[in-house]
């Protein structure tokens, strides 16, 4: 750890000024694609990952709510309630480390996926899942 730290020291300010610049393009990116889809967030203040409640969705189960949207949607979100001690089944987390074309075409997906959650036999579905 002390060697890395040694290592990063050594950047330009310019390289982290980039690297600030191009994740908070991604997460921009990302909180949009989410706005459009119907998907409440937060903006993080230094995480590379975006926690979204689905609860609008009529989504009880987390786990099979991020099982759906990778098998059906091509998207994946970690469960929420696997990073909470208390029972909390109703955020999703999303990672935006990724290349921008990915988290276009994820925004794209996920557009999708809200406008299947609306269908009646989906969303009856996603709440006995």
């Amino acid at each position: 750890m002390q060697e890395a730290s040694v290592t990063a020291l050594k950047f330009s300010d310019s390289y982290y000024r980039d690297l600030t610049a191009a994740y908070t393009a991604k997460r921009s990116l990302l909180l949009d694609a989410l706005d459009q889809a119907g998907l409440s967030s937060s903006a993080p203040a230094g995480a590379y990952y975006v926690m979204v409640d689905v609860s609008e969705f009529g989504v009880e189960n987390d786990a099979a709510f991020c099982q759906w949207l990778a098998s059906e949607v091509g998207v994946a979100a970690v469960p929420g309630s696997s990073l909470f001690r208390e029972p909390v089944h109703k955020y999703i987390r999303f990672h935006f480390a990724k290349k921008e074309d990915t988290l276009a075409e994820a925004g794209r997906r996920l557009l999708q996926a809200a406008q299947l959650c609306a269908a009646p036999e989906v969303n009856s579905s996603l709440q006995r899942a």
